[in-house]
């Protein structure tokens, strides 16, 4: 892994790890270092930007701790190249060895101690990245964007993927750079990464031939708290608004919109009826599904169940 960056992107060596941890918060990623409290360790970095993407080498020299509530519109990649790490997740913990690979998505804490000998590479991928591609792809992905579901790997694990990294950061120090083989590169790694690791991606694309109902019924599953807009259904579908209605209609005996607010009810019955469905009061649970008008709610949910929400929630025991 020693073609992950050379000697030519150094932009640091033998330095105080609060100026690398410092120039890492400005181009890299927001965190805070914490130091031993002794010793006079020494960091060093090497860096470059390519395309949207920024790739980093770095090694603090000392057992440092490095911390961070979420990295809010990045992903980060690290894979460790000597020594060990401590990941820290909710509830779990992990000691890294080099060869594997974490992978940290925008709203995961971050917390993580290297030991002494520790050095890693970081690609800093933006969200806006993956969502382009999930888009030109017409990969389906909940709102709230695209999320690893699974975040450690060993590298051996991901085919090419490695050799795919190397080939980035020969094209990022090459004398003389081009933008648009910079751009096509790091489309490939983003897709790379969609396809091989477990994400929150449905790569079955609504707009295959083999639409069918059911399949925009999954779609309408998977998206119940969103507030699903339909010129964006038929868009996905690749109909006309007058095409999905009437497929609606064979299928359903309903307008979209009308079947949509009968799967969310159906959800919240679900819900309320389930003592093991966590629901702290019938208001949050209504909002979460988009229903802001609480009379009109009740209202529906007793014409279609024959109850009061709040009836079916104490009968839950």
């Amino acid at each position: 892994m020693q073609s992950l960056l050379s000697e030519r992107s150094r932009v640091f060596e033998h330095a105080d790890p609060y100026a690398v941890s410092g120039y890492v918060n400005q181009h890299v990623g927001s965190h805070c270092l914490r130091l031993p409290a002794h010793g006079r360790p020494e960091a060093s970095l090497n860096h470059r930007k390519f395309s949207s993407l920024d790739l980093c080498r770095i090694s603090y020299g000392a057992s440092v701790r490095v911390t961070s509530p979420a990295l809010e519109s990045i992903y980060h990649l690290q894979i460790l190249l000597r020594g060990h790490c401590l990941w820290r997740g909710p509830g779990q913990e992990h000691y890294l060895a080099p060869g594997e690979l974490l992978l940290i998505n925008p709203d995961d804490p971050v917390d993580l101690t290297y030991t002494e000998d520790c050095e890693k590479f970081i690609l800093k991928i933006p969200t806006t990245l993956l969502e382009s591609i999930c888009a030109e792809q017409r990969w389906q992905h909940p709102r709230q964007g695209v999320r690893f579901v699974e975040n450690r790997y060993r590298l051996e694990e991901l085919e090419g993927f490695v050799n795919l990294l190397g080939m980035v950061c020969q094209e990022a120090e090459a004398s003389e750079r081009l933008p648009r083989i910079e751009d096509h590169y790091q489309q490939i790694v983003a897709s790379k990464l969609l396809t091989l690791m477990k994400t929150n991606v449905s790569r079955e694309c609504l707009a295959s031939p083999l639409l069918s109902f059911e399949r925009i019924d999954d779609y309408i599953e998977r998206n119940l708290k969103q507030d699903i807009d339909i010129e964006e259904l038929a868009r996905q579908a690749r109909m006309s608004l007058r095409s999905l209605y009437a497929l609606f209609e064979r299928h359903a005996r309903s307008t979209p919109r009308q079947y949509i607010r009968q799967r969310k009810l159906e959800r919240i019955h679900a819900c309320l009826a389930d003592p093991s469905c966590h629901v702290r009061n019938v208001t949050e649970l209504a909002l979460d599904y988009g229903f802001l008008h609480l009379g009109r709610f009740a209202e529906s949910y007793r014409q279609h169940f024959g109850e009061l929400p709040s009836d079916t929630f104490k009968r839950r025991g």
